[in-house]
């Protein structure tokens, strides 16, 4: 039964729907996610996500969009300062922060069967986009003296996913986090 009077005349159905749909990611996994739930959670029927999902996994991607955009702007905040090796130490430290408070909309991104690679959402295609070019920028800027920097930028994604999924799962303690950082970033 719905908590619901409304029913699905509510004011901004879709945006409730998408909190309740965080507020539930931050606790549990997107395969454990259920649209009755997230209805509940709601507060509307349970057939009201139909009104703006087709079905679990398009409301995934919509999260998905929405933790990515968040993810961006942390890493656009992550590079206050002037010192280019810092920017990439914090942009690395704060990629797997991100990920290590947010386990489940962190993995959510990164979810092959709700932002399959090579095909990703418009919205996503342009959060992608700008998630690389800030990093191949950073990485241009702390090594200017490689020849072709998009390796070392792939070399720093790849550090800093590993090390967010060894965190995550308690692998690694922050503090061999920060010095596995540091021993990448050159000073």
């Amino acid at each position: 039964m719905s908590r619901s009077n409304s029913g699905y005349h509510h004011g901004n159905l879709a945006e409730s729907l998408e909190r309740a749909a965080m507020e539930l990611l931050e606790t549990h996994s997107a395969a454990d996610l259920s649209l009755r739930e997230v209805a509940r959670t709601a507060g509307v029927s349970h057939n009201a996500p139909y009104h703006h999902f087709s079905g679990k996994n398009d409301l995934l991607k919509t999260l998905a969009e929405r933790s990515m955009a968040e993810l961006v702007a942390s890493q656009r905040r992550s590079l206050e300062g002037v010192d280019p090796n810092e920017h990439l130490r914090s942009m690395l430290a704060d990629y797997v922060r991100f990920a290590v408070a947010r386990p489940h909309l962190f993995a959510a991104i990164y979810d092959p069967t709700i932002c399959v690679p090579g095909q990703p959402t418009p919205a996503m295609a342009v959060l992608i986009a700008e998630e690389e070019q800030l990093l191949s920028d950073t990485a241009r800027d702390a090594r200017p003296e490689l020849p072709d920097t998009r390796a070392f930028a792939a070399a720093a994604w790849g550090l800093a996913h590993g090390l967010a999924q060894l965190a995550q799962v308690g692998h690694l303690p922050q503090q061999a986090v920060d010095a596995a950082i540091d021993a990448f970033v050159v000073r």
